[in-house]
C-alpha cells in the first residue's frame, strides 16, 4: 500500500481508535458519503464535520469506504459488511459496530 487515507476527528492512535470507541477492536474508519472523508465513527464525524452525515446508497456496495486502522487497507462495503476481520492483516473488527451499521450504510 502506498498512500493511506488521512481520518479526521478526535483520533488517538494510529489504528484510527477514537475519543468514543477505543477500545482493541475499535480499528476502523468509515469513509462517508456526504464528503468522502474518514471519521472514525459517527460522533466523530457530528463533531467535525461541519454538516450532516449521509448514508451510502445501497448501489454502491462496491465503493471502498472503510478503512482498517492497522494494515490501512481499504474494504468495500460490501466486504466490510461480510466480515469480522480485515481480510489483509486479520485484525479482528468490533462486533458491536454491527449495532451502527444504519448509520452509514442503507
Amino acid at each position: 500500500m502506498t498512500d493511506r487515507p488521512r481520518v479526521l476527528g478526535p483520533v488517538v492512535d494510529d489504528e484510527t481508535r477514537c475519543i468514543h470507541y477505543r477500545s482493541a477492536l475499535d480499528v476502523v474508519a468509515i469513509r462517508f458519503a456526504c464528503c468522502g472523508e474518514y471519521y472514525p465513527c459517527h460522533l466523530c464525524h457530528a463533531e467535525a464535520a461541519g454538516h450532516p452525515a449521509e448514508r451510502w446508497p445501497l448501489a454502491d456496495r462496491d465503493r471502498e469506504a472503510v478503512l482498517c486502522g492497522v494494515c490501512g487497507d481499504q474494504l468495500t462495503i460490501a466486504e466490510y459488511l461480510e466480515t469480522d476481520s480485515c481480510p489483509r492483516c486479520g485484525a479482528a473488527f468490533n462486533p458491536g459496530c454491527r449495532l451502527h451499521t444504519d448509520l452509514y450504510f442503507a
